[in-house]
């Protein structure tokens, strides 16, 4: 028996406008994305990952094509059941932490008392229990993301969007980062897409990888990363890893 996607893309198209100029941002996007997946997008700077994120988010509407997300069954609300991760933090730096991560239940009116709860549990399996009462700038630049994935997760939605988010860290922060994620993923069991430049970044974290060309953004290939969980950063230095990033590479026209 099949399982219905969670996310459905045909066909999505996406052209700015300003006056008489166009810039077609995406031609044709096609994928699907199952429940409890992590996508990861990958392509070269500019071909429209961020755009498909914030047509996905709801941010955004797309010119042509299907974009469904949810069932009938199962009605999905762009305002409540998207967390977001952007490649800053975006923290507020007059909030305590908890009270950044609790930022999204107060903007939808959730009751706050299950809703810090939440929050604090959040903040313990991220790694930052004990810096609740911190301000942002006591927090590295590592820990400061982790509380923003802490933010996107605490109103319980159903589908994290990640837009290149340690795009901005030192690479062994950033390959830390990577190992928390995929703990917090497995911890959580959320659908993620995970927008990214990095060829090895992508077949580290996704259950799946879509490879976009230069834009306009059109579908260079969709495919499984068939290797072992949990990951590990050895995982890296084996051939069956290199397999996977010489064909994005070989596609990218980089090889």
């Amino acid at each position: 028996m099949s399982i219905e996607p969670f996310i459905h893309l045909a066909g999505v198209s996406k052209t700015y406008r300003s006056g008489r100029s166009e810039h077609q941002a995406i031609a044709d996007a096609t994928f699907d994305v199952l429940p409890g997946e992590l996508v990861a997008l990958v392509g070269p700077s500019g071909c429209g990952k961020s755009t498909l994120l914030k047509i996905l988010a709801g941010l955004h509407p797309h010119d042509s094509g299907e974009v469904r997300i949810g069932s009938a069954a199962h009605p999905f609300d762009p305002a409540r059941d998207i967390g977001m991760v952007f490649q800053a933090p975006l923290l507020l730096k007059w909030r305590r932490i908890l009270d950044n991560v609790l930022l999204p239940a107060e903007i939808l009116g959730l009751p706050m008392e299950p809703a810090r709860e939440r929050a604090r549990e959040l903040m313990a399996m991220v790694g930052l229990q004990g810096y609740e009462d911190k301000y942002p700038y006591e927090l590295s630049g590592g820990m400061q993301q982790r509380a923003a994935i802490a933010r996107a997760l605490v109103h319980d939605p159903k589908l994290i969007l990640m837009d290149e988010p340690f795009g901005a860290l030192d690479a062994l922060t950033r390959e830390k980062m990577n190992l928390e994620l995929l703990r917090i993923w497995k911890a959580s069991g959320k659908t993620i897409i995970f927008v990214t430049h990095g060829i090895a970044e992508a077949v580290f974290l996704g259950t799946r990888v879509v490879v976009l060309t230069s834009g306009p953004a059109c579908m260079a290939d969709n495919f499984e990363i068939d290797l072992p969980r949990p990951r590990t950063l050895d995982m890296k230095t084996k051939e069956a890893f290199g397999v996977y990033t010489r064909r994005i590479y070989r596609l990218l026209g980089m090889e």
